[in-house]
């Protein structure tokens, strides 16, 4: 998001950036999967003029959190590894937000069949209970800096409180229950109720698209169905469909006018359809369509 950047640009690093593969954008007619393909020629065309100069591509899959829940096919990321591969470049994904059964797989990865050398992991790992993160490198890598102390390979990265007992204890717990229970099943089924509950909104006149990717259900408020024209956003449609919500019940936190669901895997049915309805009603509230 360009808010993010331009506040904390005196502290980033320069990096290469390429267009998002976000389906929202695809021609009218075009599948999802032809339009990722299609967005790749950005990313090849980055790797062959830059790989020299590239340590890594980072990227976050299958689904853009913070850049408006946007959501891409999973062939980009296939093409995406065999380039890397092609170009000697490290692929690092971002599986914070992702990862964990929140797309429908334990890793959003799996479903495209790669492996990263990197990946980044946060949020699912303790349910969010306690804050804790951990980062997963193939072995290759590991191997790497793991040498005699005088060659003074190590890979040096901690702060004072890493390894925090009672975070790591959160994590073990929380992974026992990926391990004893059907929590990718048990997803799948909430993620079709997710969809069932906001269903009738396809044919809405201000939704330009509810887009899903398992338990990540995003729905794009605009101006116009037809061209898709964005309402102003200074009119903070979101926040008041954020609001309805608030007296009704339910806690949002819209993405400018993109409403979504992301809720934690212990959601009900009958939580689910209180959702739905509530953002249903909340729409019509703030689009002025109420009946």
């Amino acid at each position: 998001m360009e808010l993010y950047k331009e506040t904390y640009q005196p502290l980033l690093m320069d990096v290469i950036t390429v267009p998002s593969p976000d389906c929202y954008q695809r021609e009218p007619g075009q599948s999802c999967e032809e339009h990722s393909t299609a967005m790749f020629t950005h990313m090849e065309r980055a790797l062959a003029q830059y790989a020299q100069e590239t340590c890594a591509v980072i990227v976050e899959p299958l689904v853009q959190c913070a850049g408006y829940m946007r959501m891409y096919h999973p062939v980009y990321l296939k093409k995406l590894r065999e380039a890397c591969d092609r170009h000697g470049v490290h692929l690092i994904v971002d599986e914070m937000a992702v990862g964990f059964g929140r797309t429908g797989t334990l890793f959003a990865c799996e479903q495209a069949g790669i492996t990263p050398d990197f990946m980044g992991l946060s949020k699912g790992l303790t349910g969010g209970y306690l804050p804790m993160a951990c980062i997963l490198t193939r072995d290759e890598i590991y191997q790497a800096f793991y040498d005699d102390y005088q060659n003074l390979t190590a890979f040096l990265h901690s702060h004072s409180y890493t390894g925090n007992p009672l975070a790591c204890a959160a994590g073990l717990a929380s992974m026992s229950i990926f391990e004893n229970e059907p929590v990718l099943e048990n997803n799948q089924r909430k993620a079709q109720l997710m969809a069932d509950s906001v269903a009738e909104l396809k044919d809405h006149p201000h939704v330009a698209e509810i887009r899903q990717t398992g338990m990540i259900v995003a729905i794009e408020m605009v101006k116009n169905k037809t061209t898709r024209e964005p309402y102003d956003w200074r009119e903070r449609r979101g926040h008041q469909v954020y609001q309805y919500a608030l007296k009704n019940g339910a806690l949002l936190r819209p993405l400018g006018d993109v409403i979504y669901f992301m809720p934690p895997y212990v959601i009900n049915e009958e939580e689910i359809r209180l959702l739905g309805k509530v953002v249903i009603e909340g729409m019509s509230v703030a689009t002025g369509d109420e009946s």
